[in-house]
């Protein structure tokens, strides 16, 4: 069958068109937009990635450094802690609180060098309080200084006052020292009115110069002074007759002996016994020569006790 009209066929100079050609350009744009899009996101993520890494290396040399940090506050609050023990223990404080701090904080120590595992935030924490407590301690020594102080005052006080005390016990000894040797001095007895007789073989008595064939006996008498000091009691009256030639007439037929008299031993020519009564009382003596006395000066010595009571001179011819 023949075409109606020439419009009705068709036309050989139009272009085909080839539509394989165009799936394949859309299929390189989408696959070109897709590689766009890993390409972004990669370089996104590899931008994250490096700020991420950064982040975690700085975040690990922070803790790192505060580990150092924390590590020597921790050795500087140990030497501390060792200063404010003896400081406070010189003191008179207690130190039981300071010493436990200081264990813990060894424990502390040994456990940073065993292990960099450590809860930084809690570290500083227990930092922070011993440091509080270092602080604490301070306020306690400054009040332990003043306590110490204000004793010390008051102990200089009373060693002033215990000084001057024995300063005026020492004066009140010596004082009674110088007045008990004043008493005694005082007590001691004397002799008055001191007569030394020859007495012949008749009996009849001579004073003054004699000879030594007149003298068949010493007679030799005194009184004892009156004395309210001296204490009534028994004593021991001596007499020692010194020859010319310095030495004592001794006998002991007769009753001689010895007697101390400043730590020294002497020899006592007669001794009596009395009761001190504080009368005035007169006291005799006789002394028989077994030979004839030598012509010279003799001295009469009459002594109590360790003392010299008083003497008297006389002259043989």
């Amino acid at each position: 069958m023949e075409p109606k009209n020439k419009e009705d066929l068709p036309n050989e100079n139009v272009p085909e068109v080839n539509f394989d050609e165009d799936d394949k350009n859309n299929k390189s744009r989408i696959a070109i937009g897709v590689l766009a899009v890993l390409l972004v996101a990669s370089l996104i993520y590899i931008v994250f990635s490096v700020k991420a890494r950064n982040d975690l290396e700085e975040k690990e040399q922070l803790t790192q450094q505060e580990l150092v940090e924390t590590s020597a506050r921790l050795e500087a609050i140990s030497i501390e802690l060792d200063q404010k023990i003896e400081e406070i223990e010189k003191l008179g404080g207690d130190v039981e609180e300071l010493k436990l701090a200081k264990e813990q904080v060894e424990q502390e120590k040994e456990q940073l060098r065993r292990s960099s595992n450590v809860q930084i935030s809690r570290l500083r924490q227990r930092v922070q309080g011993y440091e509080t407590l270092l602080k604490n301690k301070d306020e306690e020594i400054a009040h332990l200084k003043e306590v110490n102080e204000t004793l010390l005052t008051e102990n200089t006080e009373l060693k002033t006052q215990q000084n001057e005390m024995q300063a005026t016990l020492s004066t009140l000894e010596e004082d009674k020292g110088k007045l008990e040797e004043q008493v005694a001095h005082a007590a001691r007895l004397k002799a008055e009115n001191i007569r030394v007789y020859a007495v012949n073989k008749r009996g009849k008595e001579r004073e003054g110069e004699f000879k030594g064939r007149q003298i068949e006996k010493l007679k030799m008498a005194f009184g004892i002074e009156e004395n309210d000091v001296a204490p009534i009691e028994g004593k021991d009256i001596m007499v020692r007759i010194i020859e010319p030639e310095g030495n004592v007439l001794f006998d002991v037929a007769t009753g001689s002996g010895t007697f101390m008299v400043d730590g020294k031993e002497e020899f006592y020519t007669a001794k009596q016994e009395i009761l001190f009564d504080n009368t005035r009382q007169q006291l005799t003596f006789l002394y028989e020569k077994p030979s004839e006395f030598s012509p010279g000066n003799y001295t009469l010595e009459i002594y109590t006790d360790d003392y010299l009571m008083g003497s008297k001179n006389f002259t043989v011819k």
